[in-house]
């Protein structure tokens, strides 16, 4: 597609600031909270990852589609943001095993995507003034029309989103006679940690988000797991219940990002909305059991409350975001229970952070021998 004839197109923030750019081909109108990515590759599995849903992504990556997509580097199973902004999108590209273009890729979810707007000025107003809804539009001649419609979109404090990417029916990943079952709850879950939990000769059963400790307890598991996903925790009562219920019952229980949130709730410590969250693949973590530093990939607009974390008679701080030094990982003092901020199963990387999964094994492992 030749520049000259592209479509233009406009970034509306809810505060009235616009930003204009071209579309990448797929016109119409597309709505959510704006958030900026920093990671420089990875953008097909940003763009699937179930906790990105109701979002529109800015990439600070000067350079979007430029190795094509591939049907097997997918998070989940389709396109889970609102929509792309970019600087330059890459309508060709070069890969020996892609599967195809990102215009194409786009084209078949319905995504709105523009390019050509300047990121680097749209993410600094994002830092300078906090996440905020936004709606970009081929329609750029109806900006009254545009703000009626911004107006609309809900906030995402207090925004139940998990039931929007959950799966609807229980499904099992994994080889049935594995030596390890876990009973995993998803709320936005992404693939690759069940593929970290199969590699390490672990049966998952997914459950639906609304699933109570008597459904997930039938499949007779040896630990629980509740994953990543989009929107406030604070709305998530069932899930909420379903951890307490864990905790009650000395249960090995894991918990990633929103899962995170979801167990520190369960523990009375309250989670709060971000200025403009974590997100990206190179955020650094310490790790206050070890003094070890880990790069970690991020992605939450929501967090701990780090005073009643700190305060809290049953839990202690294990990993602590350097940047800010807000919570990035908890676990309970006397029970089977830990929980990361971050994504321990970071694809395409860093890698730093896998060893979470061995720790969850190791932590089954010792719970089963303590309970023959």
């Amino acid at each position: 597609m030749k520049y000259q004839t592209r479509k233009k197109a406009l970034v509306l923030l809810a505060d009235g600031t616009i930003f204009y750019g071209k579309s990448v081909g797929i016109e119409g109108t597309s709505t959510g909270e704006i958030c900026f990515n920093t990671g420089m590759s990875g953008y097909q599995e940003i763009f699937t990852d179930p906790s990105y849903f109701g979002q529109i992504m800015v990439t600070t990556n000067a350079h979007i589609g430029n190795y094509g997509v591939n049907d097997n580097e997918v998070e989940s199973d389709g396109i889970k943001i609102s929509g792309l902004i970019c600087r330059n999108f890459s309508f060709t590209h070069s890969r020996v095993d892609s599967d195809g273009n990102l215009k194409g890729w786009f084209e078949k979810h319905n995504t709105v995507a523009i390019s050509d707007v300047d990121t680097r000025a749209l993410v600094s107003y994002i830092r300078d003034n906090g996440a905020m809804n936004a709606i970009i539009s081929t329609d750029i001649d109806n900006i009254e029309a545009l703000k009626k419609q911004l107006a609309k979109v809900p906030s995402m404090n207090g925004l139940e989103l998990a039931s929007k990417v959950s799966t609807t029916a229980p499904y099992f990943v994994g080889n049935e006679n594995a030596r390890i079952k876990i009973a995993a709850l998803d709320i936005g879950i992404k693939k690759n940690i069940l593929r970290n939990f199969v590699k390490r000769d672990a049966y998952v059963k997914v459950f639906p988000f609304d699933s109570t400790f008597e459904d997930l307890a039938a499949f007779n598991p040896d630990g629980y797991f509740i994953s990543n996903g989009p929107g406030d925790p604070k709305p998530l009562t069932a899930a909420i219940a379903l951890a307490k219920e864990i905790i009650k019952k000395d249960l090995p229980l894991f918990g990633i990002c929103l899962g995170h949130q979801i167990i520190a709730l369960a523990n009375g410590i309250s989670t709060y909305k971000m200025h403009h969250g974590h997100r990206g693949i190179n955020h650094p973590v310490k790790n206050m059991l070890t003094g070890k530093g880990e790069i970690t990939s991020q992605n939450h607009g929501f967090a701990i409350n780090k005073e009643e974390t700190e305060n809290h008679k049953d839990i202690e701080i294990t990993h602590v975001h350097l940047n800010d030094h807000t919570v990035a990982g908890i676990r309970m003092k006397n029970k089977p229970v830990f929980s990361v901020q971050y994504h321990p199963e970071a694809s395409p990387g860093p890698h730093d952070s896998e060893y979470l999964f061995d720790q969850f094994i190791e932590t089954i492992e010792k719970h089963q021998k303590v309970s023959v």
